[in-house]
């Protein structure tokens, strides 16, 4: 491919899933953020437990969730990673489409497909990830 327009066709072409990556990385900038919230939180908590010479069952319950909690941040966290990896292998490979003269239209459709399925899987698990948080949630009194 030699044309100015066909290069300008594949920029255009990559347009969209460059947006995406900065969507993507905007997510895990989110995780990260929340992982580094539930580490801290837990890290009072361990403090708190070496402190005290018996054990609350209310403190370990509450590093339990916390560790189910960054689990799940784990998992969406690798998950958006990866469809970011697939969302950058499209975008290569519509250039390696474009000029090497190579035909690659099912192997784009699959990583982009590959990407939204691992995209999706993550905001689900983020969003069992937020439930856990609310439902472990206490505000006010524990008598209420």
């Amino acid at each position: 491919m030699n044309e100015p327009t066909g290069i300008a066709h594949v920029i255009q072409a990559a347009i969209a899933p460059v947006f995406l990556l900065t969507g993507v990385s905007s997510m895990l900038g989110v995780l990260t953020n929340r992982l580094a919230r539930i580490v801290d939180r837990a890290r009072v908590f361990e403090a708190q437990l070496a402190n005290q010479p018996e054990t609350p069952p209310k403190l370990v319950g509450s590093l339990k969730v916390l560790a189910r909690r960054a689990g799940y941040i784990n998992v969406a966290i690798s998950l958006c990673t990866i469809a970011a990896l697939l969302v950058a292998l499209v975008v290569v490979s519509l250039f390696a489409d474009a000029f090497l003269q190579v035909t690659l239209t099912k192997e784009i459709a699959l990583l982009f497909v590959g990407a939204m399925v691992c995209l999706s899987a993550a905001f689900i698990v983020f969003f069992v990830e937020v439930r856990l948080a609310t439902r472990s949630l206490r505000i006010g009194h524990p008598h209420i």
